[in-house]
């Protein structure tokens, strides 16, 4: 457990989400005789049915500050709704309308919940920031790098891959060596049974219907310049159809497409250039080839040409053995020992030996 290398009474800044598991994790950091402070996020605004708007995660915050209460702690709110919404929305709204699928997630973690809690933490005197994610930090060969967590199904260094060095050696994961079962028995053991069934909310926050069509259509003035009518063209050039606008496709779609053409086509490719998307076969979807920037190395401080890691192109992809060349952008070329499906521009490529993290792009 990483919380036993650092002193006792030391004060964490506990990120609370008003779930189960930022509060097991507050739970566990207090029944070791940590000193906590708890903080949540105040991060976007949203309409209620009488049209007026209100912040998005209310419900949270009040959970969350609820929770700290009972347990003895206090509790902050901190307000980064122009931060979240310069930096996480827009980018967001920027990758998809450049024929991309963002992943706001990794964005966030990196610049927000990481950068603004740290920066907190200093102004409250914190030694460390701790969260309710399901990974393990490690201290090797003067490296801090992630592990995966022992609940496999939970596990999310996926989503964790771009943290720095500095990031990683303020924080503490109190969840990484147990199971999503076990969070839940620790909460109904410390009297909170509302708590330990809670469900889980598997949307994008700040898209809690999870249609990030409707989104664009709502947040991007004059949307209609950018959602151009445009045509469905197969991999040989084709003209089959025309479809309704970029964003409304990503790679690997089948169903929606709004056209019929005798046998199942999915979406091989959005080209943003010319305004098509690209339709194919099922097996003209899969390629072998990664070209991947913005890297960030965890466990080494460098790759070598040639070296092969275990990789995956999402979240819930399995992984794949592939090699890796460093280009001459300083990116990494990554080539796939066997053919990958639906690799889609502008989503996180993790890769990992054995449970280690080594780094992502």
């Amino acid at each position: 457990m990483q919380q036993l290398i650092i002193g006792m009474k030391e004060k964490i800044l506990m990120a609370m989400s008003g779930g189960i598991d930022s509060s097991v994790a507050a739970i566990l950091l207090m029944e070791q005789g940590y000193d906590l402070i708890g903080v949540t996020f105040t991060a976007f605004d949203v309409f209620n049915d009488n049209n007026e708007t209100v912040c998005g995660n209310s419900k949270a915050i009040n959970d969350a500050k609820k929770l700290a209460e009972q347990l003895g702690f206090e509790h902050h709110t901190l307000d980064v709704r122009k931060e979240f919404k310069n930096i996480v929305i827009s980018d967001f709204i920027n990758e998809y309308l450049n024929g991309r699928t963002p992943n706001p997630c990794a964005v966030c973690n990196y610049t927000i919940k990481w950068g603004l809690l740290l920066e907190l933490a200093n102004k409250l005197n914190c030694n460390y920031i701790a969260t309710g994610h399901y990974a393990q930090i490690i201290n090797e060969n003067n490296r801090y790098f992630l592990r995966k967590g022992v609940d496999v199904l939970k596990d999310q260094t996926y989503f964790l891959w771009r943290l720095s060095q500095e990031q990683l050696a303020k924080t503490i994961f109190p969840l990484g060596h147990i199971t999503k079962q076990e969070v839940r028995q620790i909460a109904e053991q410390n009297g909170f049974k509302v708590l330990s069934e809670k469900k889980e909310s598997q949307e994008i926050c700040f898209i809690p219907d999870n249609d990030y069509r409707k989104f664009l259509n709502e947040n991007v003035n004059n949307i209609n310049e950018y959602c151009q009518e445009g045509n469905f063209v197969d991999t040989q050039g084709k003209i089959l159809g025309k479809h309704a606008g970029l964003f409304n496709y990503t790679v690997g779609q089948r169903r929606g497409l709004g056209i019929a053409l005798g046998s199942p086509m999915y979406v091989v490719r959005l080209d943003k250039t010319n305004n098509n998307v690209i339709l194919g076969a099922k097996e003209e979807l899969s390629d072998n080839k990664v070209i991947a920037s913005e890297i960030n190395l965890m466990k080494y401080e460098k790759i070598n040409n040639g070296d092969e890691f275990q990789t995956r192109v999402r979240y819930r992809s399995k992984s794949s053995l592939a090699k890796f060349i460093n280009n001459s952008k300083g990116g990494l070329t990554i080539e796939f020992f066997d053919m990958i499906e639906s690799i889609t521009p502008g989503q996180s490529v993790v890769f990992y030996e054995d449970n280690d993290l080594v780094g992502g792009g």
